[in-house]
């Protein structure tokens, strides 16, 4: 899979967010429309493994934890940036999400917690912030940003 189909992929995800509040009700949303055992969440988890494994998705970082961004926020994206990463049972540098942050939970491992979430849809709200961790096994996280806007505080 290329780039490009990997677009045409997320681009229902991405239209179904923008303009929204980045809130629980997004967070609901987004599980009615495309819930973990649909097609679409599973179309894009097999298009993350495959990219992974191909070399373009998640080509920065090493071992137990790869990461990448594949699109900057933009027209095409409807205003998202879009980033994969690839973690081990480990944590990341703590950030803030200034206009928040909608995550997509893929677990490699079966019992793999994002923050303490399973497989699915977690959205942040405005102005939080954490240290993104991984337990129990290995996570594919695909993660949108509103403007690509992130706060590194470490």
């Amino acid at each position: 899979m290329s780039k490009a189909d990997f677009l045409e992929l997320i681009r229902p995800v991405t239209r179904a967010a923008a303009g929204r509040q980045v809130d629980a009700e997004l967070n609901r949303h987004l599980a009615a429309l495309f819930p973990p055992d649909g097609d679409v969440f599973g179309a894009i988890e097999g298009a993350c493994r495959d990219g992974i494994a191909a070399g373009w998705m998640c080509a920065e970082g090493g071992e137990g934890r790869r990461f990448g961004r594949i699109f900057e926020a933009g027209a095409d994206t409807d205003g998202l940036s879009v980033d994969v990463v690839d973690v081990d049972s480990a944590a990341g540098p703590h950030h803030r999400h200034p206009k928040g942050e909608i995550l997509m939970i893929m677990p490699i491992t079966p019992a793999a917690k994002f923050d303490g979430h399973g497989r699915g849809w977690l959205v942040y709200e405005p102005g939080t912030g954490h240290r993104p961790t991984v337990t129990a096994g290995e996570a594919v996280v695909l993660y949108l940003l509103p403007d690509g806007e992130i706060d590194w505080t470490e």
